[in-house]
This record gives C-alpha cells, sequence and structure tokens, in this order.
C-alpha cells in the first residue's frame, strides 16, 4: 500500500475529525497526514489470508482480530496508523466512545510494499514499540514467500524469519500459528511463474 505525504499540519483532533467523515483513508504521524492508496491483488490476498487463519484460530478465546480499518494510536508519538491485521487479547481500549482508534494492541500485522517496507521496518516499528501492550508484530513481503516475526523479550526483540513453504509461523504470545501455505493461498510470484512457463 502506496503511502504519499499531505503537507497540511493540523492536531490530532483536527485529523480524527476528518478522518471519521473522509472517503479515503490518512495515517497521521506528528501534525502531518499521510494519504493511502490501493493495495494489490496480493497484497490484499495476504491481508485476507492473515486475518481469517487468525480470527478462526482466535475465536473461542477473549481476542479480537480487526483488518484494514481499524486505527491503532500511538500516543508518545502522536502516531494514528491502520496497520493490516490487529489483534488484541482482553479488552479492547479505545481512544473514545466512537471504538474506532485502538489504543492496546497485541500483534500487528504489515504487508510489506516496495513504497512503504523501508517505513514499516524502521521508523513505524520503532513507534509502534513505544505501546507497551504490543507483544509481537509481522512483516509480510508480498512479493516473495517471506515472513518476519518479531516477538517482544522484555526490552528486546526477538527477529524469527520465515521463507520456507513448509514452515509454520507460530504466535507465542496469542498461542496460534499459520502455515506459510495458508498465508500465501492464491498469491503468484512472477519467479515461480517464469519457471512454470518455462
Amino acid at each position: 500500500m502506496t503511502i504519499t505525504p499531505d503537507v497540511t499540519y493540523c492536531t490530532p483532533e483536527e485529523y480524527l475529525e476528518k478522518e471519521r467523515t473522509a472517503e479515503a483513508k490518512s495515517e497521521y504521524r506528528d501534525g502531518e497526514t499521510y494519504a493511502m492508496a490501493g493495495a494489490s491483488r496480493a497484497h490484499n490476498l495476504i491481508t485476507l489470508n492473515t486475518a481469517g487463519e487468525l480470527r478462526s484460530a482466535l475465536r473461542s478465546r477473549p481476542c479480537e482480530t480487526y483488518m484494514n480499518d481499524m486505527r491503532v494510536k500511538v500516543a508518545k508519538s502522536r502516531l494514528y496508523t491502520y496497520p493490516d491485521v490487529v489483534v488484541v487479547c482482553g479488552e479492547p481500549r479505545f481512544e473514545d466512545s466512537k471504538g474506532d482508534v485502538l489504543m492496546n494492541p497485541t500483534v500487528i500485522v504489515e504487508v510489506l510494499s516496495p513504497s512503504t517496507a523501508s517505513y514499516d521496518r524502521g521508523d513505524k516499528f520503532f513507534h509502534y514499540r513505544r505501546l507497551p501492550s504490543l507483544q509481537e508484530y509481522v512483516l509480510i513481503a508480498q512479493d516473495s514467500r517471506r515472513v518476519e516475526h518479531y516477538t517482544r523479550q522484555g526490552d528486546q526483540w526477538l527477529l524469527t524469519e520465515f521463507s520456507e513453504s513448509d514452515q509454520i509461523v507460530i504466535f507465542p504470545t496469542i498461542a496460534c500459528q499459520i502455515p506459510l501455505t495458508e498465508i500465501y493461498a492464491r498469491v503468484e510470484f512472477p519467479d515461480e511463474e517464469a519457471a512454470q512457463s518455462g
């Protein structure tokens, strides 16, 4: 998903008031808004596959899974984002009675796009780490089978990578797992298509 900066500065309150009636989504960071463009077919498939698997695994537990439209606020950074998938276990806390700005995510999943991959791995992860509730951060590539899974270990974050089709991504905090084949179900990669046609 592409994010384009908007030079108009506003307060968090102004952003939320405008965003709640806007036709297109924008993220907000310390006074600046960033318009979000549409996502690719692969991005949509991966997001839906991952959210569906998590929702199914957590159905009988006190957890909720959201996809695409649930804003997350990092108060210390004055940041509002729209993660691709969010899980909250326990009582969800929202910024206000509207119930559309989550304050205490347990797991955040971002599907990487060429235009946002560096930000998702760098500055955005830095801000997300300021959320005391966040225990797992997952980055999923859309151009190849590759998942980067970060788990909070006290003040440190442990990285585990998955890239083989027979691997299973384990979410230790919420005690569930997703096979890589399910995350990438129906997703086609250019190098595989070339190999099959050659």
